[in-house]
């Protein structure tokens, strides 16, 4: 088997990639029936030379390649017909600008392999960048405070080159005894975390964040049954608002009226209670003016993410008056960060994390039979088809 490290073609350009030039020169190495080849890239963050420096052959024509590895979607002109393909389709809630992508992966027999599909037998999903969505939502949502009240700078996270150095950059500003809530205990969560541990800022329980004044910056972090209770007042178990969570509305109004800034690193599941609302942020009593929406879900849960920014433009104010988009300097702005594509500013870490988790936890299915499944669970088309798992898209690809 051949496998293949593919150009990413999608614009804006995205400089990740799934394997670094180390961990490709170590599945050639440790799996002698796999041999290993990059594809050119004049974008990527490890230069071509670095695969070559590796032993790995680097070269334009991908077609003597059985199985092709890319970070973002493929466009349909570049796909080649009857091979393996993984990469983030963004097509399995019926995306509708991914429509044609994934009719043309039908028409020309090409095996899908979503990286969001690749999941164990809870369907808990393996791999991820979602770490990195964290820390890099983090950074920039500490920026944007600055931003907003003119008190300090904080370069752009593009222009750094790693983590550790975000956290060197966050320790030398200065903040004023701030409240921040965190959202979240899942990877995105704990990315964010991880950045705002690493500046040594202090975590504080719910209770204590929501009751005392502190005279240093502090942080909460809070989970679903922080921030939802029972419409009629029933006590409440995490599993219980899973499977019923339209007997659920928002209680984060308390944590709107005690916080200066919000981190969302939550998922937000089909039928859950949007969290902060436009009320909250109407109401007089409301004090948060800086909200960074790593999770961007737009028109979603967070009433303030009206789009998502950019990383050439990643702020935007929101008036909660007319819930329109104003100036960030406008006397009534909420200051909006709601990049949708936040581990591109992290694309060493990024690649680097990302390749030691599809090492660990794809590879091996390749040579052991899927004795775990992992692959056949990852997979949605398969000799023009669409699989078992993923025939709830029927309608969307038909659709011509």
């Amino acid at each position: 088997m051949k496998l293949g490290i593919i150009k990413e073609r999608k614009t804006p350009p995205d400089r990740r990639v799934v394997f670094t030039p180390e961990k490709l020169a170590a599945i050639a190495e440790n799996y002698p029936d796999i041999t290993v080849k990059a594809e050119a890239s004049d974008i990527r963050i490890f230069k071509d030379e670095e695969y070559v420096a590796a032993g790995i052959e680097v070269g334009t024509d991908m077609t003597d390649c059985d199985v092709l590895i890319g970070v973002k979607e493929v466009p349909a002109e570049a796909l080649i017909p009857n091979k393996k393909y993984f990469f983030f389709s963004h097509t399995i809630k019926k995306q509708h600008y991914n429509q044609k992508l994934l009719q043309t992966i039908l028409d020309n027999n090409i095996e899908l392999y979503d990286h969001e599909t690749i999941v164990d037998a809870n369907n808990k999903r393996l791999i991820g960048f979602g770490r990195y969505a964290g820390n890099v939502g983090a950074y920039n949502t500490i920026r944007a405070f600055g931003i907003k009240y003119e008190i300090f700078k904080l370069p752009k996270a593009e222009t750094l080159p790693d983590r550790t150095t975000l956290i060197d950059k966050l320790k030398s500003i200065v903040l004023p005894p701030v409240k921040i809530v965190l959202t979240g205990r899942g990877k995105v969560a704990m990315g964010a975390k991880e950045m705002l541990d690493g500046m040594k800022m202090k975590e504080v329980a719910v209770n204590d964040y929501l009751t005392k004044s502190y005279d240093r910056p502090v942080y909460t972090q809070i989970d679903v049954l922080d921030y939802n209770k029972r419409k009629d007042g029933t006590p409440i178990e995490k599993q219980d608002f899973y499977n019923n969570p339209l007997a659920y509305e928002s209680n984060f109004e308390r944590f709107a009226n005690t916080s200066d800034i919000l981190i969302t690193g939550h998922f937000f599941g089909n039928n859950a209670p949007d969290i902060l609302t436009q009320d909250m942020l109407k109401s007089h009593n409301n004090k948060i003016k800086v909200v960074g929406d790593v999770s961007c879900d737009i028109a979603g849960p967070i009433a303030c993410t009206l789009r998502p920014s950019t990383i050439a433009e990643p702020i935007y104010g929101y008036n909660p008056a007319t819930h329109e988009e104003v100036d960030i300097y406008h006397p009534s702005a909420v200051v909006v960060m709601a990049v949708d594509n936040l581990p591109c500013e992290l694309p060493r870490d990024a690649s680097m994390g990302f390749a030691e988790m599809f090492y660990d936890n794809v590879i091996p299915a390749f040579f052991n039979g899927d004795k775990d499944g992992i692959l056949e669970r990852a997979k949605i088309t398969e000799n023009g088809k669409l699989t078992e798992r993923f025939k709830y898209l029927s309608d969307f690809v038909e659709e011509r």
